[in-house]
């Protein structure tokens, strides 16, 4: 490819990524933490007819990290507001007392079956069936809450990914409360369009989807992952050379707990065998077997 061609290319690329991700435009943060806000007002703009219910979990005390207090404060928004942790729901119930007509506090865990199913919990309360916005964050679980939701059709979904999965991977966390690891981006857009939404805007943190029958008035040209997420900067980035040598790139850490990986810690084989395979001795061949068999052993010990 020449010069020429690679310099349309980019421009290509930059405009279809402009474009696409017009919504980025909007970000602001009242109460959010990517720009959620902003986000959320633009989009709920667009819709041609909007019921004013919102529903967020978990909710914590109101104000913080919080996607719908800015629509139940200063846009009349009726909501349904959801938090497991008895100290933070406390404090959710005082924050909305002068509130209390128009927003339901529900302490608990929200579960994808049984009682504690987002339908059950939201048929005790007013709320249409097809409301108008639902953010879910629940640091795990977030992938079958909403794989679970069979009852209600939110307009708009914002869900919570992790951040540090790359963009290709599928990943999906299991199925408990006691796991906290979430799932991958690509894989909440799979499910999100079994279940009849489209990807409009994603932020460090959040994707935004809205029903498909809506996704035209956005005039977005292209919704793949790759154009709305172009940036990748919370990704860790593993490869090995060709001389087995495992490379990190990247964050090279763990954002969470702001701690540094380390390259040499993390190593597959001892230095002495990290050289290119055509050039091992006989020596080192024979060490190679046997740390194959070991990691045999230990596997299936395992």
């Amino acid at each position: 490819m020449n010069v020429h061609h690679r310099k349309n290319k980019r421009i290509y690329l930059e405009n279809l990524i402009n474009d696409s991700n017009w919504l980025s435009n909007f970000k602001k943060d009242i109460h959010s933490q990517g720009g959620e806000d902003g986000i959320i007002k633009k989009i709920l703009s667009i819709l041609p007819k909007t019921d004013k219910w919102c529903v967020e979990f978990g909710a914590w005390d109101g104000f913080f990290l919080n996607n719908t207090r800015s629509l139940i404060t200063k846009n009349n928004y009726s909501a349904v507001l959801i938090e497991a942790d008895s100290k933070k729901f406390i404090q959710l119930k005082k924050n909305y007392k002068n509130y209390e007509s128009r927003v339901y506090c529900r302490q608990t865990f929200v579960r994808p079956f049984g009682k504690d199913k987002l339908d059950c919990i939201l048929k005790t309360t007013p709320i249409p069936r097809s409301f108008d916005f639902l953010s879910v964050d629940i640091d795990g679980n977030d992938y079958y809450i909403l794989k679970s939701l069979i009852s209600y059709r939110p307009k708009v979904v914002c869900i919570e990914y992790n951040n540090t999965i790359p963009n290709e991977v599928e990943y999906i966390q299991n199925c408990s409360l006691n796991e906290k690891k979430g799932s991958s981006i690509r894989s909440l857009v799979n499910l999100a369009n079994t279940k009849g939404y489209e990807l409009i805007c994603v932020t460090s943190s959040n994707a935004f989807f809205v029903m498909k029958k809506y996704f035209p008035l956005f005039k977005i040209r292209c919704n793949d992952i790759r154009i709305l997420r172009s940036k990748s900067q919370s990704i860790t980035f593993l490869f090995s050379g060709y001389d087995g040598k495992l490379i990190l790139a990247g964050l090279k850490k763990l954002p969470w707990h702001n701690l540094i990986i380390c390259e040499k810690k993390i190593q597959v084989l001892p230095n002495f065998l990290q050289k290119f395979i055509a050039n091992y001795s006989l020596f080192d061949k024979v060490c190679l077997r046997i740390l194959i068999f070991l990691r045999f052993l230990k596997r299936n010990r395992v």
